[in-house]
């Protein structure tokens, strides 16, 4: 990493963002102009007491203003405004202190109509204290353009186990389809779901089941990307012991939680501590980032709270794979070991090397450019020598690395073309400075001299446009103004030649068999318009797009090395083709339990491994899945073995005839990676049922749940059940239907295959089965909710290698691979 230390600007007032904008187009600048502005609101909720010292001992409700918890306006805050076709919607809270209802208002930009829908229930205060203001209560918002429904969340800030919220923990409010784009007369409350409270506030996402996750969200926010879906992203767990999570809507159902790191990180042999993370997830450029500084586990080192920027990208629109550090070099997620993807340390612009006194909180984002420039800001405290410093570190999108300067401007990034942006109040009015990306030069581009003075605002930005959701300075009593200002950032857009690009995948990316592969391409003309895009695998069409975004799924059926690329037509018949790539298909090794975190039930008695503290006491069975002592984890040892790691204890050793019970598991303290060869273990895949049995080392003896109830290592036929276990991820929520959310969902029967085959499931269910061939395309397709399906061969499998999917109205997917003789 470069280092330099240059002071560029001398701020005169508030900057309120450093933000970078994005636009897909060359591009060229004209004066930036006020368009319009709009009063909101002149009834927005305010906190006008007294800030409360101790939140452990709240005081009784004033009856001289809204005392509250943290700060004292809750409007513009968080993930409160979005726009969508020509619309712009935004979220407050009506005042004063005895109203408090949430509120949604939309502006048509069109018509000049503000719509705005009262909802009937209202800020509920600190932990269910209606009478102390939480300025975490934020209520962000969201539009999926796939379905244009409206979607509402509001941040309960982990309080799903406080009593006054027992049934009051989501609050998540989505409207029927279509609504986001009704005439202004008809955006009314009953476009909105109703509970079954009657509330219009929803316990839970259609799709996830997760209720323990739910309950426990921080910071819920949404995004799109270039396909349309709808994202929410949030943080899980605590400030030295959390992970940061994601989830999809697609216009159908919600799929989630998506994992981006690991809690209980120091399990991996390669962490010495638990961390947590504060930063964000963003859709810039055509893929999904993160960006975010650690709260470590060592509470002996010179960092009182964060430290670092760390940085990852997918190529994944959904996600799911293909996670890569700053470098192109790919990883697993759910990450345990942050400092693989660390870019950059604050910590390393200060003097002091004392304990505690590094003090980084707040002040950090990022962005990227249209053309990959990546820019990243951060702010760092020395409280020995009391010295503050801000940093803009950056690179250019051809340098290998990053360099990091001192310099005075905000804090939340954005993207316009190939330029970074600065917008804020100066002296209360907004103000815009401005620099190539890649670099540190910034300029002033825009002051506004006239009009309201505000000290608080929220940025949005979309196709060129500046919309700044805002609040008026000054005012009394427990109410406050709002206006939305927007702005035209004169950005002139050019066309851009015939061409076409395969954004995902990319060259040499390698997947597993069964995987989704999102095959996505911008096409672009100067002349005309794009009429389709192919996509060629391995030569041959494999589907097209009609429209754009121009994106396909292709299920990586069968390992081997596969080329990819797409052609794009225009409507005078010409074509233009993408430069080609390869990638791998790789046999899935379903051995490699790795990466995640397990309970491990007994498929002859339903009952779950348990550890226990004391080390050399034998573990025990549990008829309950439920608690960190029935979870485990599988750790390589560097050889052909794995320790069984407890999430509670330490790894799991099998004992011989000197112990008591003889051969009888055992709980240790001693942690993973280790070799001793009684802690030790291989891992047995049965393909028949889709169990595993765990061998001692190498010497044919299984861990096996007895009669007696004690867990052996014991010699045992494939065929015992009691030496059978399924393995069951921690993120499946489990329940009375929870057989059919393991790998032993589905049955397939005969295989290989000639005339016709069976496929059996388990519960009845409707399930959709897709069967696709070696190259990813799609053969077969049927819906049922029958407990077995025979399908008969008339003509449509060929000789050859298929994809069996099997997906459940959970949305999760169950894969075989059938052979058709």
């Amino acid at each position: 990493m470069k280092i330099r230390l240059k002071h560029f600007f001398n701020s005169q007032g508030l900057w309120a963002f450093l933000f970078i904008l994005f636009i897909n187009s060359s591009h060229l600048y004209a004066q930036i102009t006020l368009e319009s502005e709009v009063e909101i609101s002149n009834q927005v909720l305010f906190f006008d007491g007294t800030k409360v010292a101790d939140l452990n001992n709240l005081p009784a409700n004033s009856t001289s203003g809204y005392d509250y918890a943290y700060g004292n306006a809750l409007t513009p805050h968080g993930d409160c405004i979005k726009t969508y076709k020509d619309f712009v919607f935004m979220t407050w809270y009506r005042g004063g202190k005895d109203d408090r209802h949430v509120m949604l208002t939309r502006y048509n930009t069109k018509t000049g109509v503000l719509k705005t829908i009262e909802f009937p229930h209202q800020h509920t205060g600190f932990d269910g204290n209606w009478w102390i203001g939480e300025t975490h209560n934020t209520i962000a918002v969201g539009i999926c353009p796939k379905d244009e429904t409206v979607h509402l969340l509001y941040d309960m800030h982990r309080n799903g186990n406080v009593a006054a919220f027992a049934n009051d923990y989501l609050r998540y409010s989505y409207t029927v389809d279509g609504a986001a784009t009704v005439p202004d007369d008809e955006f009314t409350l009953d476009r909105f779901v109703n509970s079954p409270a009657g509330n219009f506030k929803h316990l839970a996402f259609d799709g996830i089941d997760d209720v323990n996750t739910t309950k426990l969200l921080t910071y819920p926010a949404f995004f799109t990307n270039d396909e349309g879906d709808l994202f929410m992203k949030m943080r899980f767990g605590y400030d030295r012991n959390g992970k940061f999570l994601f989830a999809k809507f697609d216009g159908t159902k919600w799929e989630g939680y998506t994992e981006f790191n690991k809690m209980q990180a120091s399990s991996d042999p390669t962490v010495a501590f638990n961390w947590g993370l504060y930063g964000d997830f963003k859709y810039l450029n055509g893929k999904l980032r993160i960006g975010f500084q650690r709260r470590y586990g060592d509470r002996n080192d010179k960092y009182l709270y964060q430290n670092g920027i760390y940085y990852a990208y997918t190529d994944d629109p959904n996600g799911l794979t293909q996670w890569k550090d700053y470098k192109g070099v790919g990883f697993t997620r759910p990450i345990a070991n942050a400092d693989l993807i660390k870019i950059a340390e604050p910590g390393d612009f200060v003097a002091t090397t004392q304990k505690d006194m590094v003090y980084i909180i707040g002040g950090f984002d990022f962005t990227v450019t249209a053309r990959g420039d990546e820019h990243f800001v951060s702010t760092v405290k020395d409280n020995q020598f009391n010295v503050t410093k801000k940093l803009h570190t950056y690179r250019k999108a051809t340098d290998a690395d990053f360099t990091t300067e001192e310099y005075d401007a905000g804090s939340e990034l954005y993207t316009s073309g190939d330029d970074v942006y600065v917008i804020g109040l100066k002296n209360g009015r907004v103000n815009i400075v401005k620099t190539e990306g890649g670099t540190n030069n910034f300029v002033e581009v825009y002051q506004q001299t006239t009009g309201p003075t505000f000290d608080k605002g929220v940025v949005y930005v979309d196709n060129g446009k500046l919309y700044y959701y805002l609040k008026q300075a000054g005012g009394t009593g427990d109410q406050r103004t709002t206006y939305l200002q927007i702005f035209d950032l004169g950005i002139v857009v050019t066309p851009e030649p015939f061409g076409v690009s395969l954004l995902t995948p990319q060259d040499s990316d390698v997947f597993s068999e069964g995987d989704d592969v999102s095959l996505y391409a911008k096409a672009t003309t100067d002349n005309g318009s794009i009429t389709k895009v192919e996509f060629l695998i391995n030569d041959a069409v494999f589907a097209e797009d009609l429209t754009s975004p121009y994106s396909l799924n292709w299920t990586a059926a069968a390992k081997g090395f596969y080329t990819i690329k797409a052609i794009a037509y225009d409507d005078q018949g010409a074509s233009i083709s993408s430069s080609e790539i390869t990638v791998e298909v790789k046999e899935v090794d379903l051995t490699d339990l790795s990466g995640d975190i397990y309970r491990l039930r007994n498929v002859a008695t339903g009952q779950f491994l348990q550890a226990q503290a004391a080390s050399a006491t034998p573990v025990l069975m549990n008829n309950s899945g439920d608690g960190q002592d029935k979870e485990w984890s599988f750790v390589k040892t560097g050889t052909n073995f794995y320790n069984i790691d407890s999430e509670l204890t330490g790894i799991l050793r099998a004992t011989g005839s000197s112990f008591l019970p003889p051969y009888a598991a055992v709980n240790t303290t001693k942690g993973s990676p280790a070799t001793d060869s009684d802690k030790i273990w291989t891992v047995h895949y049965i393909a028949a049922d889709n169990t595993y049995r765990f061998e001692a080392g190498s010497n044919g003896r299984f861990l096996y749940h007895d009669a007696d109830g004690t867990v052996y290592n014991s010699a045992a036929l494939d065929t015992d059940a009691r030496s059978k276990w399924q393995v069951i991820s921690k993120s499946v929520t489990l329940g009375v239907d929870d057989l059919d959310l393991n790998a032993s969902f589905i049955k397939l029967y005969p295989n290989p295959a000639k005339n016709e085959f069976t496929i059996v499931f388990k519960g009845s269910e409707n399930r959709t089965i897709i069967i696709s061939d070696v190259l990813g395309k799609e053969v077969y397709k049927y819906t049922t909710n029958n407990e077995s399906i025979r399908i008969d061969n008339e003509g449509q499998f060929k000789t050859g290698v298929y994809i069996v999917k099997v997906v459940g109205e959970n949305q999760k997917s169950y894969v075989k691979k059938l052979i058709v003789n």
